[in-house]
């Protein structure tokens, strides 16, 4: 759980660099390959980019196919601060990511286990292994400072 925390750390710090620097919701995502190793971070971008499909979790995807050559991400890791959108859960499985982490569930639009589980239905085209409320905590404090600041 140690490595996971560190990940959901640079992820967290990633998030809220994106917030001051933009103006975007701090989420922050890391794509780890097999062995543990960062193979891209990204932001919700959204804002920077006016693209509403540029949520973190989209961006690490892209980013993490372009580098490594392959949309096919069987045996890595998406480590996410907040719980996937309908959208990126879709994208997770259509990449065949085998494994999310994630801090903050989304009560209004997550599609982890909050409002619906597109990632565990058994009518999914993969399995994706899922840990959830790492430095959960910790996410949703940054999240509800940015939402009180934006309001």
């Amino acid at each position: 759980m140690d490595d996971l925390n560190r990940h959901m750390e640079r992820a967290l710090a990633a998030g809220e660099k994106a917030w001051r620097e933009h103006g975007d919701v701090p989420v922050g995502a890391l794509l780890l390959d097999p062995a543990g190793s960062v193979i891209s971070t990204a932001v919700n971008k959204r804002e920077l980019e006016r693209d509403p499909t540029a949520h973190a979790e989209i961006v690490a995807i892209r980013e993490g196919g372009l580098a490594l050559n392959n949309w096919r991400l069987d045996g890595y890791t998406l480590v996410v601060t907040l719980e996937p959108c309908a959208m990126c859960a879709g994208a997770i499985l259509q990449s065949r990511i085998s494994r999310l982490v994630f801090g903050a569930w989304d009560e209004k639009a997550g599609a982890v286990g909050s409002v619906v589980d597109l990632i565990r239905d058994p009518r999914a085209l993969s399995k994706v292994e899922v840990i959830s409320g790492v430095l959960a905590d910790r996410s949703s404090e940054l999240l509800k400072e940015f939402f009180a600041q934006a309001r």
